[in-house]
């Protein structure tokens, strides 16, 4: 957790005004927001880090090894090529870095990338669930708040 995260404690919450209580329930809705987006960037690269599994796993194989295959050079262009070793494939390790790796120890450094990124979404699921409980009891007081000031003189009747 970052050092200013907010702990919700009900007592606390009871004795902000109902402006402080909007500025908790926006500093958690941008934190929920932020949360959220690095859950779905997480999920991203665990789905390409699959895929590049399945593709250990179907286009290097002795299947393919004498047989004309298309080799993207952006992700709408191809051009025609053959696979000139089914051993061992280029891996990006990250930062600009490529390593030839074994087929076998690709799919290991692959496979450990899936499960150190599921860890990491299990964990980012608790904590953008706690934020959600949290969002809601600031909700909830700040709603009790509003609706025991009652209506303001601008509500009154003419």
């Amino acid at each position: 957790m970052h050092g200013d995260d907010i702990e919700i404690n009900l007592f606390d919450l009871a004795a902000l005004s109902a402006q402080q209580l909007s500025q908790v329930k926006k500093q958690l809705d941008d934190e929920l927001e932020h949360l959220t987006a690095s859950f779905q960037q997480l999920r991203a690269a665990q789905a390409k880090f699959r895929e590049c599994l399945r593709s250990i796993a179907t286009g290097v194989s002795t299947k393919v090894q004498d047989k004309p295959i298309l080799v993207p050079l952006t992700t709408s262009l191809y051009v025609p090529g053959t696979l000139a070793d089914n051993e061992n494939v280029i891996v990006d390790v990250g930062t600009g870095f490529y390593v030839e790796k074994s087929t076998k120890d690709a799919t290991k450094f692959y496979e450990a990338k899936v499960d150190e990124l599921g860890n990491n979404l299990k964990d980012l699921e608790a904590i953008i669930g706690q934020k959600s409980n949290n969002l809601r009891v600031v909700e909830d007081v700040l709603r009790q708040k509003v609706l025991s000031s009652g209506p303001g003189p601008s509500a009154q009747p003419a």
